[in-house]
């Protein structure tokens, strides 16, 4: 079976926006445009083809990101098959709550089209996808959607990109009126005017400026023209020569910058009144790359590890990467997975590095929304799921067996809010561990635990509506009743001075005894000044992780038992000593002890390694430390005193405000412990006209009145 599509003319690409910004609007104007659905459904019906699962319709909000295939022939080149270009499409949730869906969506596309509020302009969670991107490299187009909007206004939405994403941002359109006077819009490369007509705007009709627009689209078409030459020397010559550069090589330069992220084009309209969608797709042609235009993906050999590169070519082995796990009620467990180089056919066998196991590929599915197409062979460069895959997990490579290779994981945050849950019934409890364990296994930054003392399970999440929305599907999808507990922060513990610790652990029973010595330092990861511990609250913005060094020399301690020490420090970490939760950012070093011949054991280093660190710790001044988030209400004027005064109540730090439309933003950073149940209180503040967001920032310490009721309940 031969590839049915050249592949340059792939575009892997995602619709990455802020909650509300009108992404998925965005994505379902494009499969019908590109005839994938013949009817178009409204988000604010509940009715849309991307948002497939009820708690998606029913929120009006996308949470699991979906891929989807299409087809795209450019606007003016409906007849000519040669320009026909496949689309892979992953719709990715703008809820914080999700970014994990995010993060892993950005590491397999190629481009993103990001789009935005024309009424809001860039919004907080814009800034956190936006820095997303940046770390991924991921070239990408802007397009400032819902100009049909009261209070919507390009200008001020393009300039909050500049202000606040990035400088390379350059118009390549402009629109032909705002609010409910936006008709069509302005090509400032081909300098015509664009209008959307017919039965849901299919119809694209070219023609002249009209005068009103005419003064600005000249201005702005030679800011373009100089912001596209200036990557090119000949061009930048022609130029200034005043020589006329034709519109095909403009489009060849700017691809150039754009896949070099030197340049993101800035595209306008409104696709819930079906404008601009269309130009949009042909610039997806024009300017995203395809996988050709990526650079190879780096990967590790795990059996050497040397560093191997894997190209977009059939012909080089298979490898690609799971991103995404997905349970589907018709077919099961669904993996779905990037393909980078080689080809795969189902029915054949690949490698999983992490768990050395091969697998059998039973069916392989290319996605549209939540229609399947079954299809023998995928291809280097394309997106497709497989179906039967028993233990691969989110950031699994899966490669040829004879040619392994490990790409690069995807990294995931760590969880901030627990919650207590417990089933109502015998029946319920066998189906809730299967069930919870599914769903931890689909999303990575939800774990579940067991609290030692209590033997309780604990799931811990990105947010409310992320465990929210966990046992609302645990309820419909598998059926299980269970009673929910508060929400409760997951707070950490760390220590603010170095300090060390010997212990000795012997113990004599009849017959052979244990013994086990360790001498071991231990420092902050993180290195505070007097006047920053003096001032804590407001500087260390970065708690994780946990060094152990082995400093043992001359083999005082045998290489064999320094395992079993590690694991002991380890196990300690799980339970601070401040309240019992777990710590982070701590470096050991193992320096000196002592063994004895006959009645030293693993058993016995570890009981030393853990009890002297949990000495060291205790004389290391531990803090407890509390998940810190970034806020921002946007609130009508007149009930800005009160929000921002209900913000510092709440020992929250207020960073900025600024004018968001007929509106005022206010930024702050506030302890996630004062923010629950806050909605509530924003709308009775303020009749029930502002809203908020709110994300993971950093962790930090507690002050001391707090800390001391959060031990005293804790106990």
């Amino acid at each position: 079976m031969e590839r049915d599509y050249p592949l340059e003319k792939v575009r892997n690409f995602g619709i990455i926006a802020h909650i509300d910004a009108g992404k998925t609007t965005v994505s379902e104007r494009i499969l019908f445009y590109t005839g994938v659905s013949h009817k178009i459904g409204e988000v604010h019906e509940g009715a849309a083809v991307m948002d497939w699962m009820e708690q998606e319709q029913e929120r009006g909000i996308t949470i699991t990101s979906a891929a989807t295939t299409c087809f795209w022939t450019p606007t003016y080149d409906k007849g000519d098959v040669t320009r026909k270009h496949r689309f892979n499409i992953i719709d990715t949730p703008g809820h914080v709550d999700f970014t994990v869906e995010v993060e892993r969506s950005l590491k397999v596309l190629d481009g993103g089209v990001v789009v935005f509020d024309g009424v809001a302009g860039v919004e907080p969670q814009s800034e956190t996808v936006w820095r997303q991107a940046d770390k991924y490299k991921v070239p990408r187009m802007c397009f400032i959607n819902k100009l049909d909007r009261t209070g919507a206004s390009f200008e001020r939405s393009f300039k909050s990109i500049l202000d606040r994403l990035t400088k390379k941002a350059v118009r390549f359109q402009i629109p032909m009126g705002e609010e409910d006077q936006h008709v069509g819009v302005v090509d400032l490369l081909k300098m015509k005017a664009y209008y959307f007509e017919g039965e849901m705007g299919s119809v694209v009709r070219e023609d002249e400026i009209p005068e009103q627009y005419r003064e600005d689209a000249e201005l702005f078409h030679n800011e373009l023209v100089e912001a596209i030459v200036e990557h090119d020397e000949q061009a930048m010559n022609d130029f200034l020569e005043g020589k006329e550069i034709s519109v095909e090589t403009l489009k060849t330069l700017t691809r150039k910058a754009v896949l070099a992220s030197e340049l993101v084009p800035v595209f306008t309209g409104t696709a819930l009144k079906n404008k601009g969608v269309q130009l949009l797709l042909d610039a997806v042609v024009d300017y995203l790359p395809s996988p050709t235009d990526v650079p190879a993906i780096p990967g590790v050999n795990p059996k050497t590890g040397a560093e191997e590169d894997r190209h977009a070519s059939d012909t080089e082995p298979f490898a690609a990467l799971a991103f995404k796990l997905a349970v589907d009620p018709f077919v099961g467990q669904l993996t779905f997975f990037r393909v980078y180089s080689g080809t795969l056919e189902a029915g054949s066998y690949v490698y999983n590095p992490r768990t050395g196991n091969k697998e059998r590929i039973g069916r392989i599915l290319r996605m549209h929304a939540n229609d399947r197409e079954d299809v023998k062979k995928v291809f280097a460069g394309e997106i497709a799921a497989a179906v039967g895959l028993k233990d691969v997990r989110t950031g699994d490579t899966l490669c040829d067996e004879n040619h392994e290779v490990l790409l690069e994981g995807i990294e995931f945050p760590k969880p901030v809010v627990d919650l207590k849950i417990e089933p109502k019934t015998k029946a319920d409890q066998e189906k809730m561990g299967l069930a919870l364990s599914r769903l931890a296994q689909e999303d990575p930054t939800f774990k579940v635990s067991t609290d030692q003392e209590t033997l309780e399970t604990i799931i811990s999440g990105m947010g409310e509506l992320h465990l929210d929305i966990i046992v609302d599907r645990m309820k419909r999808e598998f059926k299980v009743e269970a009673n929910v507990g508060k929400p409760q922060v997951a707070y950490r513990e760390t220590i603010t001075m170095p300090s060390e610790s010997e212990v000795k652990y012997i113990k004599q029973t009849g017959g052979r005894g244990q013994y086990g010595h360790v001498k071991i330092r231990m420092k902050p990861m993180v290195r505070l000044t007097e006047e920053q511990i003096a001032d804590l609250p407001k500087t260390v913005k970065r708690y994780e992780g946990f060094e152990f060094v082995n400093a043992i020399k001359g083999g005082v301690i045998p290489q064999e038992y320094i395992p079993a020490c590690e694991k002991g420090f380890k196990e300690s970490l799980e339970k601070g000593v401040v309240a019992g939760f777990p710590m982070a950012d701590i470096s050991v070093e193992l320096y000196d002890g002592s063994y004895h011949d006959v009645d030293s054991s693993e058993i016995a280093f570890k009981i030393a390694a853990s009890q002297a660190f949990q000495e060291a710790a205790q004389r290391a001044k531990p803090v407890l430390l509390e998940p810190v988030m970034k806020v921002e209400v946007v609130t009508p004027d007149k009930f800005m005193g009160d929000v921002t005064g209900n913000l510092s109540s709440k020992r929250g730090q207020v960073e900025g405000t600024e004018d968001r439309g007929m509106s005022k933003a206010v930024r702050a950073s506030v302890p996630l412990s004062e923010m629950f149940g806050y909605m509530t209180q924003l709308r009775s503040m303020t009749e029930g006209r502002a809203s908020f967001t709110m994300e993971f920032s950093h962790y930090a310490p507690v002050p001391n009145n707090i800390a001391e009721e959060v031990v005293s309940k804790r106990k």
